[in-house]
């Protein structure tokens, strides 16, 4: 299986959040404060929430944040960095389509993406699967 932690190009990979790279779910300003408190790195990608967001604490700040929207841009120039690209598989924040996240770590910006895929092929996927109904009713209203 893949490991919940990593790198690449100076940039902190975790499945959940530094702090607990398993469990963790960063969904407030405290969490994310928390959690640049225990990284070295100044630009950390984070997931398991399955939410677009970002959280941003300048020098001697506490750190600030919120959910991102399909086309925003991020200048990661300064300060450290927590973000969430959100989900290509069962998007949570009422937006269906896969998110992304297209970062450029030369130009040190991030940019929040959506794509259409097919949602009903997924869910005959899930079902053949034998899996909980439920996984496949909520990818319809990315929930």
């Amino acid at each position: 299986g893949l490991e919940p932690t990593g790198e690449a190009e100076g940039v902190g990979l975790f499945h959940a959040s530094p702090r607990d790279p398993v469990w963790e779910y960063v969904l407030s300003a405290l969490a994310a404060e928390l959690c640049l408190d225990v990284t070295r790195r100044r630009i950390s990608l984070i997931g398991h929430s399955h939410v677009a967001l970002a959280f941003h604490r300048s020098e001697g700040e506490p750190a600030t944040g919120s959910t991102r929207r399909p086309g925003e841009v991020a200048d990661l120039r300064s300060g450290k960095w927590l973000i969430n690209p959100g989900s290509v598989g069962q998007p949570r924040d009422g937006d269906a389509r896969a998110a992304w996240l297209l970062l450029d770590t030369r130009a040190a910006s991030a940019e929040w993406r959506r794509e259409e895929y097919d949602i009903a092929g997924a869910q005959a996927a899930i079902r053949a699967a034998r899996l909980p109904d439920s996984l496949a009713e909520r990818l319809r209203h990315g929930q």
